[in-house]
């Protein structure tokens, strides 16, 4: 069955889905923010370590900014490698664009700082880090079907297909330690 099939005219699609449209970038790099939230959590948690919660936040928020900087410098370098012409306030434009990236992370950074408040241990925070960050790419997964005009049924395969990804990061977690 062709992808066709599926999709929606533009004219029949929901109203609050045309209204609400983010740009594809936003969609792309929130989806890579939770999973970069997802496998740094996992990755902090080392079993046999002392737990520092705190220490294991700023790490995520780094790594973040680096991702998303890096990913938006990659953009400028693409753009002038194209037109042969020198950086502009709208290449500084394509680096700021990667801001869902790094709010994506912001979940996992303010639960890892719960467990520094000492409200929860380390290991339940990157537990329901790891939870969290799957349920949140099952729901971008779907949104961004929804929004390339995709109807329920098929947003939410999608949405399932993205969530399987934290799945994956949980199953290599607990496998690894």
């Amino acid at each position: 069955m062709s992808r066709a099939n599926h999709v929606r005219p533009e004219s029949v699609a929901p109203r609050w889905i045309l209204r609400h449209r983010p740009p594809e970038q936003s969609l792309f790099s929130g989806i890579y923010g939770l999973v970069l939230a997802s496998a740094l959590v996992a990755a902090l948690d080392a079993t046999g370590e002392k737990a520092d919660p705190g220490q294991d936040a700023l790490w995520v928020l780094l790594t973040a900014l680096a991702a998303g900087a890096a990913h938006g410098y990659a953009h400028v370098i693409a753009q002038r490698a194209s037109s042969g012409r020198a950086a502009t306030t709208s290449r500084l434009r394509l680096v700021l664009a990667e801001w869902p990236l790094v709010a994506a992370v912001l979940p996992t950074v303010g639960i890892l700082l719960a467990a520094m408040a000492g409200w929860w241990s380390e290991a339940t925070a990157v537990d329901t880090a790891l939870l969290l960050n799957t349920v949140a790419l099952f729901g971008w997964g779907t949104w961004a079907a929804r929004i390339a005009g995709y109807g329920w049924p098929s947003s939410c395969r999608a949405g399932s297909l993205d969530m399987l990804i934290g799945l994956g990061i949980i199953i290599a977690d607990v496998l690894i330690d």
